[in-house]
């Protein structure tokens, strides 16, 4: 019978990403409610209902405990661009995920796809919280490569290919902010409801349209 894999703590992966996300979905709402100077890693374990010390075991320090809903900010569009079929255009594509998700995704997922876009916010302000939101970013530049090499059958150590991967991530992050900041403001969401195609078209633009189109299988 198979068996999850465990890291060093006895831990599985699993259960350690569930636990780090946690923490991190308190942490972020406290940061978000009174500040992050203002939240002590004491205040985090209380309210996730762990001790100071585990906190510190699965985070290097206080601001860091944010990296997790701070990845999630991103999540959507990788997981949409990893299983993104041949014969779609990026627009197609998006479109499509993005009603998909409107229609299925848990209460769970829109609280974290919130909270992602507060911290994101937030990070305009605080460094250490910029650091982790950058640090998303380039994990996503990486797995970007390796989905447009696919794409366009070269290797993903191809100069071009990382420069595409590089005006992609780049893309994705600015809109990320802009979207972000917009509805954190108060701006109508209508005005956002071809957020989807929009971000495709960043993408397209920043790669010279090298990266957008059906492609032939």
């Amino acid at each position: 019978m198979a068996t999850a894999k465990r890291g060093g703590s006895g831990m599985s992966e699993q259960r350690r990403h569930r636990l780090r996300l946690e923490i991190s979905r308190e942490a972020s709402r406290l940061f978000w409610e009174q500040g992050v100077d203002a939240t002590s890693g004491d205040q985090i374990a209380q309210a996730v209902g762990l001790s100071t010390r585990t906190i510190w075991r699965h985070f290097r320090s206080k601001e860091s405990c944010a990296e997790p809903i701070v990845t999630q900010g991103v999540e959507w569009e990788m997981r949409t661009l990893r299983d993104w079929p041949a014969h779609l255009s990026l627009e197609e594509r998006f479109r499509a995920e993005a009603g998909r998700f409107h229609r299925e995704a848990s209460a769970v997922e829109v609280d974290d796809n919130a909270l992602a876009m507060r911290m994101i916010r937030l990070a305009d302000t605080e460094p250490a919280l910029r650091t982790a939101w950058l640090m998303a970013c380039d994990q996503v530049e990486r797995e970007m490569a390796e989905i447009i090499a696919k794409r366009l059958g070269h290797p993903a150590t191809d100069l071009q290919v990382r420069v595409h991967a590089a005006a992609a991530s780049a893309a994705i992050r600015v809109f990320n902010e802009e979207i972000g900041a917009a509805l954190l403001d108060g701006a109508d969401r209508a005005q956002w409801a071809d957020a989807p195609e929009r971000m495709a078209h960043a993408v397209r633009r920043a790669t010279g349209g090298a990266v957008g189109d059906p492609v032939a299988t």
